[in-house]
């Protein structure tokens, strides 16, 4: 039967004048819950936030949603779900744009306040400056063993090429209105006082990370944070040592203590997927390639669009 649907359709499509209505690669279709271990009628949520996080939707031939609106789109269906009692975030992230990371710990911090229910973030093989700043809107932060995390910083990504343009004999202009319009330009050299200026930004934008920290990690003085976020990275042992992290524990440690923390006794993990994607078990879809890899397969330029500093919550050794 199958096969001769195939011939007909090869059919349709060498007849010439011959259309169809129906798209050959439809979109995403709404999230369905999907059941990945324990029992009852209660429900722990399995969050995912992995990969570089960006407001850019996925690339590809079936369309993805982005980051944002992937946990934004989760939070939602959770907030009308009574039976949600807990939520689990597995982040394996090195962090990404200051904006995105912010956006989606404002949604976390929504999403508790509306439902007031418990939140714990595991921290899986990274959770880096904006993967850690998203991590401080749980109520709990546990890492692996094997973690790292911290990186507590901005950075902000540009790129100079005066020198190579040079090379080739070309020549940027910019008619601008007036001296600072054309900052941060990738066809000259930045002045020592369009340095200064990004640096300010840099150091409101670190103030910001400062207080975020300071607010999900309230037995941590402001002086003992500003001394671990120099944007070094650290151990999970390490970072639990210093308060950046609550426990050391794998993720089905993070899920029994989101148990714990809304008073059950039982409860179904649930995930949130798309039709045609598979998941058995709390690990599922973290086969998909590292942080790290995905940071090394990275088109900086797609963060610099057209020669445009980004500013960055990202480990980018």
């Amino acid at each position: 039967m199958r096969s001769r649907f195939v011939v007909v359709l090869l059919v349709g499509l060498l007849m010439p004048g011959c259309t169809f209505n129906f798209p050959l690669f439809p979109g995403p279709g709404p999230l369905q819950e999907t059941q990945i271990g324990g029992v009852g009628k209660a429900k722990v949520l399995l969050i995912e936030i992995s990969g570089v996080i960006s407001s850019q939707d996925g690339d590809g031939l079936l369309p993805a949603p982005s980051l944002i609106a992937s946990v934004k789109e989760q939070l939602t269906r959770a907030t009308q779900d009574e039976n949600v009692k807990a939520v689990v975030l597995r982040i394996n992230t090195p962090g990404g744009t200051v904006t995105a990371s912010d956006i989606i710990h404002h949604e976390l911090k929504t999403f508790k306040a509306s439902r007031k229910i418990p939140i714990v973030a595991s921290i899986m093989d990274v959770g880096a400056s904006g993967g850690y700043y998203i991590a401080a809107a749980a109520d709990t932060v546990l890492a692996h063993p094997s973690s790292v995390t911290g990186s507590i910083g901005v950075i902000m990504l540009t790129v100079n090429a005066r020198g190579l343009l040079e090379k080739v004999g070309l020549e940027a202009t910019a008619v601008t209105s007036g001296p600072r319009k054309d900052m941060g330009s990738p066809f000259r050299t930045m002045t020592t006082e369009e340095r200064a200026i990004f640096q300010g930004l840099i150091d409101s934008f670190y103030q910001r990370f400062l207080s975020v920290v300071q607010e999900g990690r309230p037995l941590l003085q402001m002086d003992q944070i500003k001394k671990l976020a120099d944007g070094r990275i650290y151990t999970g042992d390490q970072a639990k040592a210093s308060g950046l992290v609550d426990e050391i524990g794998y993720l089905e440690d993070a899920v029994e203590l989101a148990k714990k923390k809304a008073g059950l006794t039982e409860a179904r993990v649930v995930t949130y997927k798309r039709p045609g994607e598979y998941s058995n078990n709390v690990y599922s879809k973290l086969v998909a390639p590292s942080p790290l890899a995905s940071l090394g397969n990275l088109d900086l330029m797609s963060f610099v669009r057209g020669g445009t500093p980004q500013f960055m919550y990202l480990w980018m050794p």
